[in-house]
């Protein structure tokens, strides 16, 4: 009946927030931007250990803050890059082309493009980009194959191409294309062994590789079925038939935004959203009007923790998500979600109501 998950959520925004406050902190500083992410990874790790990972998820959110207080956006990138390698790998692991992998295949052509393309507009080396993009189709008609071929021969370039210019973006772009390699071959070992069972159906079940309406795609097709019988008036307050006669699980949990749906319809669904983007864009003026650090790393956690809660919540319940079983704020049934984002509202609201008293 308490989860201690959702209070450590303003807790970690808390540590984050002072730390930021400290007099001469910044994130260029190898020993500030450790500290930093330390006090993210800890609540993360201690959640995943109880086997509850997607409130462990949520903490990754907070990787938002660093970048507004100035942390490189190629971390954001990286992010996005590792989602979308992992993404294709799994989705086109069973589709062979000849005896490998078309996942495979398709994300070494990412990462060539991702390669080139840092050539191009973080390097503005367009030469060096034409003759990375030259050599892998020269090698790969040649060999038949665009991929373990081709890597060594376009690492060497690009370890030859850093020798020649000694240039610290080279040298970047070098370690991101040796990383996504590596994380490309990890991906296999992370989805069978590291994940659980349920886990690997779920991510299946959304990525369309399998159809499990009566297992693990029950609660998605069945809140699908209830968000589209609402239309676009809905069906009145209390008066929706796939709810109310119980044909969606966790309705007033993890599910709720279906409820939402089907008994208020389009508008009404659409109404909740923009009352929460306004409540967003709000909390984001608090944040940049604070006269500290704290107040306006505090904000921006808070302001990162509602928006992942918003978006995964609503994505796993109209099936663009996997489910990971995390509530939308202020509407999701639960005393521990109740306190846990009341507690973080408050409490920005006293550090923005004090910044006049502080100057």
């Amino acid at each position: 009946s308490l989860q201690p998950a959702e209070f450590a959520k303003f807790a970690t925004a808390l540590a984050l927030a002072r730390s930021f406050g400290t007099y001469g902190f910044s994130l260029k500083n190898r020993r500030d931007l450790f500290r930093a992410v330390f006090i993210i990874l800890l609540p993360i790790v201690l959640i995943i250990a109880q086997k509850e990972t997607g409130s462990a998820l949520v903490f990754a959110s907070l990787i938002f803050v660093l970048y507004r207080e100035g942390l490189s956006g190629l971390f954001l990138f990286y992010g996005l890059c590792a989602v979308v390698y992992f993404v294709v790998a799994v989705k086109y692991s069973s589709v062979l082309w000849g005896e490998i992998p078309a996942g495979e295949v398709l994300v070494f052509v990412l990462i060539l493009l991702v390669v080139v393309g840092m050539l191009l507009f973080y390097q503005r080396n367009s030469r060096a980009a034409r003759y990375l993009m030259l050599g892998y189709l020269a090698v790969g008609a040649v060999c038949g194959i665009l991929m373990y071929f081709d890597v060594p021969v376009n690492l060497l370039y690009l370890v030859l191409l850093y020798f020649s210019t000694r240039s610290l973006r080279i040298l970047t772009i070098l370690a991101t294309a040796i990383v996504s390699v590596v994380f490309l071959f990890s991906v296999d070992y992370a989805f069978n062994e590291v994940l659980e069972s349920h886990q690997q159906k779920r991510i299946k079940v959304t990525l369309g590789m399998e159809e499990d309406l009566r297992g693990a795609g029950y609660n998605v097709n069945q809140s699908k079925i209830a968000i589209g019988s609402g239309g676009f008036w809905g069906k009145g307050f209390l008066n929706g038939t796939q709810t109310k006669l119980k044909y969606v699980p966790e309705q007033d949990t993890d599910f709720i935004f279906c409820t939402i749906g089907e008994e208020e319809g389009f508008w009404g669904a659409v109404g909740v959203i923009v009352l929460f983007v306004t409540l967003i864009f709000r909390l984001l003026a608090i944040g940049e009007r604070q006269h500290s650090a704290f107040g306006r790393v505090y904000a921006y956690c808070v302001v990162s923790i509602l928006f992942f809660h918003l978006a995964v919540n609503i994505g796993m319940v109209i099936g663009l998500c996997p489910v990971i079983g995390i509530p939308l704020p202020f509407f999701s049934y639960g005393g521990s979600s109740l306190w846990g984002f009341t507690i973080l509202l408050f409490v920005l609201l006293r550090i923005d109501a004090s910044r006049a008293e502080r100057h």
